[in-house]
């Protein structure tokens, strides 16, 4: 009885051996620790460090080292600066988007950056709004992205936004609002709604919030009248109903599909071992634990299936959602491009026409045509940011004593400051809505562009956009005392012109005088790189408003 039980202790032993001796090959730490360290974006970095601690645990090891990973916190847009910088000290990076990834290599410094090794998780960007408003969307605003984009078009007074105010994301700090624009873009240009996308991202650009737990908490507190719905990753809205069950939050999802956080890894070590250690730990982050602790942060897999955290009974939609393709490089760089410029800060000095026929009634309205353009132009200042830098001069002739056809009503200044006690944004409203047209008035514009281009080029600033606003019924240069002519205003124009710091005329005329002089009002907005147009009803002058600030993304090149 006992040689039995002496081979089955032998046998033991030997086995116990054989396991202590594979195990150690395979976790040999006796040349000390490997260190890893990974920088990931706020959002998915406690599901990193979760699985980091298990990776840890289970002492994976390199060349005789046990790695040991880190897993620190960074906005993604933090370390790519980083990163251009050549100041990065992260060996593993977690971004948050491939879209930042391509707005990075549009530059010198991200040309080096080493390509993606694939992504590890995904999550959609969808429209939110907090769950006890959620109802009183119904039929005002489809979930969808051209919903958003007639929401938010600061020049559609008559649509969604009247019940709907449309919060973003800054769409160069962050990956979900970049998103956001390119998707909405995208729709908008199949829509041929690229005005009105051009209204909307002017509108976003003063409704953003620092980042999405800001966004997705002011969403559920009650302020005004209107519905507050943002933009952000469904990632995101679960984490706020997970530490805020009080205040929940509803995804809504765009009818016409989206594009989806992928969570990309770039490799930025060049030491073999940690390449190495690296490219194991990467493999760790596929397997099923790791896919697990990712459900459960409210992640989806790579290929868009959720875990039970995204249910219906949550507020989700457990299906995949559909894809929109997504954009290039070159199409991401536009749109970054865009934003920047759409939110250079505006100089812009209104002339407004009080010539004896101003005084003439619009048919169907009510209103001469000088309280038609004051109205328009009044709506037009809600498109411009509080930063801005407003005036208005009115012209006819002899309006500031004998031969003078200008007079400042308000000096260019911020739309903030006090003038005597009033903000100059109050002022405009009331010059506006209540100048009178000169009844024995003519249209001296020549003298009076000559003027202000001359004041706009001594007093111009090279981090905004500076223009000339021309709002006439259409007479032209109508000044039977003498003052320039027409070929030497023009002149005058083409020789002060400076691509380098350009000054644009944009020329918005109303009225059925306004036909005979377009070809010198085109010569003269042309002459600045800028722009002409003639308004067939009162209602198309908003239009012309937003086409003129869509010229901000291309001056000084919009013709050439």
């Amino acid at each position: 009885m006992l040689v039995p039980l002496a081979g089955a202790v032998a046998l033991a032993v030997l086995l116990g051996v054989a396991a202590f001796v594979i195990f150690n090959r395979d976790h040999d730490c006796s040349g000390g620790k490997l260190p890893l360290r990974v920088v990931a974006t706020p959002d998915i970095q406690p599901a990193l460090n979760k699985i980091a601690g298990n990776y840890n645990k289970a002492m994976h090891s390199i060349d005789s080292k046990c790695v040991d990973v880190t897993v620190a916190k960074e906005a993604a847009a933090r370390t790519a600066n980083a990163l251009a910088a050549g100041k990065a000290t992260a060996d593993f990076w977690v971004a948050d988007s491939s879209l930042l990834m391509e707005t990075m290599r549009t530059t010198p410094a991200g040309k080096a950056l080493p390509e993606t090794e694939g992504s590890i998780a995904t999550s959609p960007v969808v429209l939110a709004a907090a769950k006890s408003a959620a109802a009183k969307l119904s039929g005002s605003l489809t979930p969808s992205w051209s919903g958003m984009i007639a929401a938010a078009n600061v020049a559609n007074v008559d649509g969604p936004g009247k019940k709907v105010r449309v919060l973003a994301l800054d769409p160069q700090k962050n990956s979900a609002g970049l998103a956001a624009l390119l998707a909405a873009a995208g729709t908008a240009k199949e829509a041929g709604q690229d005005k009105a996308l051009v209204g909307a991202l002017k509108e976003l650009s003063g409704q953003m919030a620092s980042d999405s737990t800001a966004l997705l908490a002011s969403l559920t507190v009650k302020s005004g009248s209107k519905v507050p719905v943002g933009v952000t990753s469904e990632q995101a809205i679960y984490a706020h109903n997970t530490k805020k069950p009080e205040a929940p939050v509803v995804a809504l999802y765009p009818e016409e599909g989206t594009l989806s956080l992928d969570y990309p890894v770039t490799i930025l070590t060049k030491d073999a071992a940690t390449l190495k250690a690296a490219a194991d730990f990467k493999q760790a982050l596929t397997t099923e634990s790791a896919v697990k602790i990712l459900h459960e942060a409210g992640f989806r897999t790579t290929d868009g299936k959720a875990g039970a955290t995204l249910s219906k009974e949550k507020g989700f939609t457990p299906e995949t959602p559909p894809a929109l393709n997504p954009p290039d490089g070159a199409t991401v760089a536009r749109m970054v491009q865009t934003w920047s410029r759409l939110n250079l800060g505006t100089r812009l000095l209104t002339l407004l026409d009080v010539s004896g026929t101003m005084a003439l009634p619009v048919t169907g309205t009510g209103m001469t045509r000088m309280q038609a353009i004051g109205k328009i132009a009044t709506e037009g200042l809600s498109l411009f940011p509080a930063d801005s830098e407003l005036g208005v001069w009115t012209f006819s002739t002899h309006l500031d004593g004998r031969g003078k056809d200008w007079k400042e009503l308000v000096p260019v200044g911020p739309l903030t400051e006090s003038l005597n006690g009033t903000l100059r944004k109050d002022l405009l409203v009331k010059q506006l809505t209540t100048t009178q047209a000169k009844a024995t008035g003519d249209t001296g514009l020549n003298d009076t562009l000559k003027a202000a281009y001359t004041e706009m080029i001594k007093t111009y600033q090279q981090d905004k956009i500076n223009t000339i606003l021309i709002l006439t019924d259409g007479a032209g240069n109508d000044d039977p005392d003498g003052g320039i002519k027409n070929p030497a205003i023009l002149k005058f124009l083409q020789e002060t012109y400076n691509p380098k710091r350009p000054v644009s005329i944009i020329l918005i005329a109303f009225g059925p005088d306004a036909a005979p002089g377009k070809q010198q009002m085109d010569a003269l907005a042309k002459a600045t790189g800028g722009e002409a147009y003639i308004a067939k009803n009162i209602l198309q002058v908003r239009d012309f408003f937003l086409q003129g600030m869509e010229r901000r993304l291309c001056s000084p090149n919009c013709d050439g």
